[in-house]
């Protein structure tokens, strides 16, 4: 049971953290960052702000409930790499932090799974 709450305070805390703080502000204002947003990838700019849009916020959004939660969690950990490791790579550690924090948080998840309260739960039991 505490892993199923573990489980549970964790997809909380960084698909709401990410879907709120992130994620949401990058959909809203889409179309006054898509010819500026950085592309490390070398994509065009529109695309990789649709592909971080589609990680920080609807990927983060199943994360919270728990719906194809493994599946979810993969754009966020290369979303989250990226950030990390090419888009910050020559930036000091405190810039990465952030970006390695919510990478690490989003493996644990991959690795644990939904747990019992989560909608995955409901469908597969």
């Amino acid at each position: 049971m505490s892993t199923d709450l573990g489980s549970l305070v964790l997809r909380l805390s960084a698909g709401g953290l990410m879907a709120v703080q992130h994620g949401y502000g990058k959909l809203l204002g889409f179309t006054d960052r898509m010819d500026s947003f950085p592309d490390p990838l070398g994509v065009g700019s529109p695309v990789s702000l649709a592909l971080v849009v589609l990680a920080e916020f609807v990927c983060a959004i199943l994360v919270v409930l728990g719906l194809w939660t493994r599946a979810a969690t993969i754009p966020l950990v290369i979303t989250m790499g990226v950030a990390a490791f090419v888009q910050h790579g020559g930036d000091p550690m405190g810039d990465k932090e952030p970006s390695l924090m919510y990478l690490m948080m989003y493996l644990a998840i991959f690795l644990l799974g939904s747990g019992r309260y989560s909608i995955d739960r409901l469908r597969f039991q």
